[in-house]
């Protein structure tokens, strides 16, 4: 997919008036997942991201995966974004169900595996949420 396609994925998803506010969500809603999943997993990703949105992922890399919920995963976007964590969660399953189409079954199966499953319904995969 490349990076306009997914930046109006995103968009249509999102309900979002313009490209530039995808493409805001989009870069909200990375960071806060590079902060969750391992550095290395960050890499493997970053590598299978469309544009400029592999070189922002890898940027935005803790040191160590951080373990948080999913309530403050919202809260993170959101502080990003401005939104309210309800309006987050919706830029957020934007976002990462567009990454589930985006990038290999092998590299979706290694990011779901370092979340709880609650997760999973953010990347459109709700047969393996709880």
């Amino acid at each position: 997919m490349r990076y306009d396609e997914f930046l109006a994925r995103v968009r249509e998803r999102g309900e979002y008036t313009s490209q530039d506010e995808a493409a805001k969500m989009t870069e909200a809603v990375l960071e806060v997942l590079a902060q969750r999943i391992s550095p290395g997993e960050v890499d493997d990703l970053a590598a299978q991201l469309p544009g400029d949105l592999g070189p922002m992922l890898s940027k935005a890399k803790a040191q160590h995966a951080e373990s948080f919920g999913l309530e403050q995963f919202y809260e993170r976007v959101g502080e990003r974004t401005g939104a309210r964590p309800r309006t987050a969660q919706w830029d957020a399953s934007a976002v990462l169900s567009t990454l589930a189409e985006s990038v290999s079954g092998g590299e979706l199966n290694q990011i779901l595996s370092q979340l709880p499953s609650g997760y999973a319904v953010l990347f459109g995969k709700p047969e393996l949420a709880d």
